[in-house]
């Protein structure tokens, strides 16, 4: 036994002195440390050993081990000693590149700017959710006939992409509490026919506020301030009676299409107005669910279109030229 593990230690020490990088570092205490190494396969038959030889080698092992995780550990550290370059310098200028941010990367984080001013904190939540965050925190159940409203990807684990970001009110509601005011921008997925305003995949930003006294002026107050922001102008909006299972009353919030000036277009289906904001006051049944009395307080949420604000704001017809990787449209953005 001492000559083989005399044997295992000249082989390590030689080995030791090739590492030159961590791949071999890795490799070497695989070989002589791991479950399959030689040294290990003796130590799993010290339990075979009478009690003087399982005095002997018991301590000769671990000491062995330790010996030859300090001799690999150094030979590894003076390889990179040896090669160190630098290869990041966070004191050197940005380089300048080609290429530009998204629109609807542009219009969001305007958006957000505006409503940071307006004391809204910008939160984030998983694009794969959960059914009960998804519907069933939002006053959704199983057996109601709105899941119908959205035609929704579900996953083989049981998860489903995400069919707006309003998911995030309940996340927000249950860890902050009340009173809250905070806004989420991010990506939703639809089955959707494709048409010239309908996307399988688009932005929205949700926005909630909750504290007392909260009434239906101040949805309009926030969404008409917030877009005279984004759009550097008074933008004419108008409010429509709306079904949303997670408010109560529910609304549909228009703008003046800015693409035909009112006109009537494809986008716009010819009728002059964009929809572009669900919203309402939120249901009781949602505060009930997430712990919040809604005797107390009372609360707005909406659901703003990113992808549609963005069409507006750069007057782009066709909501497909967006996720189309074209750049002949996206150069156009040259906003960093």
């Amino acid at each position: 036994m001492k000559e083989q593990l005399n044997d295992l230690v000249k082989r390590a020490s030689e080995e030791a002195k090739k590492i030159t990088n961590e791949s071999e570092y890795l490799n070497i205490k695989s070989k002589y440390l791991g479950k399959k190494s030689e040294l290990n396969t003796y130590m799993s038959n010290i339990k075979n050993m009478n009690s003087d030889d399982k005095k002997l080698y018991g301590p000769l092992f671990n000491k062995l081990k330790k010996e030859f995780d300090n001799l690999f550990t150094k030979y590894y550290e003076e390889s990179l000693n040896k090669n160190e370059i630098i290869t990041f310098d966070p004191t050197l200028p940005v380089k300048e590149v080609d290429g530009s941010l998204h629109p609807v990367t542009i219009v969001a984080r305007d958006v957000t700017n505006i409503l940071k001013k307006m004391g809204f904190m910008v939160l984030d939540g998983p694009e794969m959710e959960s059914e009960y965050f998804n519907f069933e925190a939002l006053n959704i159940p199983a057996t109601h006939p709105a899941r119908d409203m959205q035609d929704t990807y579900w996953l083989d684990n049981g998860l489903l992409l995400r069919t707006h970001t309003s998911p995030v009110q309940a996340r927000a509601m249950q860890k902050y509490g009340a009173p809250i005011k905070m806004c989420v921008p991010g990506r939703c997925f639809r089955n959707e026919d494709l048409d010239a305003s309908h996307e399988n995949t688009f932005f929205q930003l949700e926005g909630m506020v909750i504290d007392e006294n909260i009434s239906i002026s101040n949805i309009l107050y926030v969404m008409k301030g917030m877009l005279r922001e984004v759009f550097k102008q008074d933008i004419e909006v108008r409010l429509r009676p709306g079904f949303f299972p997670f408010v109560e009353p529910g609304f549909e919030l228009d703008c003046s299409c800015t693409i035909c000036g009112g006109k009537g277009c494809p986008t716009c289906k010819d009728t002059g107005w964009i929809e572009l904001c669900p919203c309402g006051m939120i249901h009781p049944n949602v505060f009930e669910e997430s712990g919040i009395d809604s005797k107390v307080y009372s609360g707005f949420a909406f659901g703003l279109g990113l992808t549609r604000l963005a069409m507006m704001k750069y007057k782009i017809n066709d909501i497909r030229y967006l996720n189309s990787s074209d750049l002949r449209h996206l150069s156009q953005f040259n906003i960093r």
